[in-house]
């Protein structure tokens, strides 16, 4: 196990000082949040860390985190994205909010809507120019 010590060593490398909300974190469970917090939100993966955030600052706002939405939009600047690509990534979120909404407050049946969605995805499948597909 790493000492506090160890881990804002860590900190400090990456972010040149350890934030107040981590200085919180309790010493027994430290080392597993900033590893968690590095390999999910720092470290390469699957999805490039731009998009990452931008889904980040999405989920953030759909929330109504302010801290959350900060981070994500200045580490997704970090990682190069764009203004237009931050307001685009606010604008899908407020879109799906929007209909989620919707959806609920009707009481659309779930399964009608998944089989309606499968169908779509599947008429578009088929309708797609050959190169596309």
């Amino acid at each position: 196990m790493k000492t506090r010590a160890e881990v804002y060593k860590e900190i400090r490398n990456l972010f040149g000082e350890v934030p107040t909300f981590i200085e919180k974190v309790p010493d027994s469970s430290l080392e597993l949040e900033w590893d968690l917090m590095r390999r999910v939100q720092f470290d390469e993966g699957p999805i490039p860390n731009k998009y990452r955030e931008l889904i980040g600052l999405g989920v953030a706002a759909a929330r109504g985190c302010a801290y959350c939405a900060f981070f994500h939009t200045e580490v997704a600047r970090l990682n190069g994205a764009t203004d237009a690509e931050i307001e685009d990534a606010a604008h899908f979120a407020k879109s799906s909010m929007g209909w989620s909404t919707y959806l609920h407050a009707l009481q659309i049946p779930l399964d009608d809507f998944k089989a309606q969605v499968a169908r779509m995805v599947q008429y578009a499948r088929d309708h797609q120019p050959v190169g596309a597909r």
